[in-house]
């Protein structure tokens, strides 16, 4: 491992550690009415856990395909937002643009923002990007094989593990206070809309609301400045 940089190493660190939790939704996707197939597909085409669980959350909670696919579209949003980060520190060109921009997620865009260097930047992102995207697909099928091996969720106490799992994969990215705020209002949301509106529309309520909150914050921070 020498001949690794610092950020290579905290890259593959970070690749290990998040791969890991693709067992979680592989397991929780089959539960929630996917093939083992659709699972690793939607891993490798998606990528995005947050997306991923909030998608397989509100299918298994009797929500619609259209709803499901538009609650993982707005938990996607800040990936937009890393977008610009990442074309800005990378400056990819030709195929690399295109594998920038599927492997731009929280680990790659925090291991690359981690230094001040050019160089390890790129390879801290690489190497998370990378790492994580190998081995989250790796253990998506694993976690999909285990859980089609299990058979009915509630004998097992499944049926409510995806927000669980969303939970855990949320809770370390909350520091400061405005994101906890955030988070919490967020809930609250949820649960006041949960007994009125069908499945699957209170976690796309409470994504407008994150989304309009962080946005109203982010202008604000700017006119102070």
């Amino acid at each position: 491992m020498k001949w690794l940089s610092p950020a290579q190493k905290r890259g593959l660190s970070v690749g290990l550690a998040t791969g890991l939790y693709g067992i979680s939704f592989g397991a929780l996707a089959v539960v929630a009415g996917l093939s083992v197939w659709q699972a690793c597909a939607l891993s490798l085409l998606m990528f995005t856990g947050g997306s991923q669980f909030a998608f397989i959350g509100v299918l298994g909670g009797g929500g619609s395909l259209g709803a499901a696919t538009t609650a993982a579209s707005l938990v996607g949003v800040r990936n937009a937002i890393y977008g610009v980060t990442a074309n800005a520190m990378l400056r990819p060109h030709g195929w690399r643009k295109v594998a920038a921009a599927q492997v731009t997620i929280d680990e790659s865009i925090a291991v690359a923002s981690g230094t001040e260097d050019g160089d390890e930047e790129r390879r801290g992102f690489w190497a998370a990007g990378l790492a994580v995207f190998v081995l989250w697909n790796l253990f998506t099928l694993v976690g999909a094989l285990a859980g089609n091996a299990l058979g009915d969720p509630k004998a097992w106490g499944l049926d409510g593990a995806a927000v669980a799992a969303f939970l855990g994969l949320l809770w370390p990215r909350l520091k400061g206070r405005d994101p906890i705020v955030i988070a919490v209002l967020a809930a609250v949301v949820t649960v006041v809309v949960a007994p009125v509106v069908p499945a699957g529309i209170p976690i796309i309520l409470a994504a407008v609301v994150a989304i309009g909150l962080t946005v109203w914050q982010t202008r604000k921070a700017r006119q102070a400045q």
